[in-house]
């Protein structure tokens, strides 16, 4: 049974919580529609307005993609990965939108002297030293 629940808490999350504030009446109009049947709960419909504005601007999203050449979805650099990029002599341009993950057996120094530069619009998923290491390359 241990076993398991280790294996649990070592799953990448499939989503990340967020925070937003939003005035009484704009609460209440949410809570009238869930209580109306429109959504199955507050959740519901905010995920729904957030796809519904990322699908209205999809366009843009996608020339930016290109533009940028982000990588999109989920990206994991382990120490093997990074180790052959040194050993190349190269250097990481990490773009990625969705989920960036450095592996915990990472050293900061391996991390420093292969990622030239880090953007994540996501989540970044690396251990603090390396986050502090990269900071200043992290846009």
């Amino acid at each position: 049974m241990t076993a398991e629940i280790v294996r649990l808490r070592d799953r990448t999350p499939d989503s990340e919580k967020i925070t937003i504030n939003l005035g009484h009446v704009d609460l209440g109009q949410i809570d009238l529609l869930v209580r109306e049947g429109f959504y199955s709960n507050r959740t519901d419909l905010i995920r729904t307005a957030i796809r519904n504005e990322i699908r209205q601007h999809a366009d843009e999203v996608r020339r930016t993609m290109v533009r940028e050449t982000l990588e999109v979805g989920l990206r994991h650099y382990s120490r093997e990965d990074l180790e052959k990029v040194q050993a190349a002599g190269e250097m990481l341009s990490v773009n990625v939108i969705g989920l960036a993950i450095i592996a915990a057996d990472v050293p900061a120094e391996l991390a420093c002297a292969t990622i030239k530069s880090l953007t994540v619009l996501g989540t970044l998923q690396a251990g603090k030293a390396v986050k502090a290491a990269l900071a200043d390359r992290l846009r």
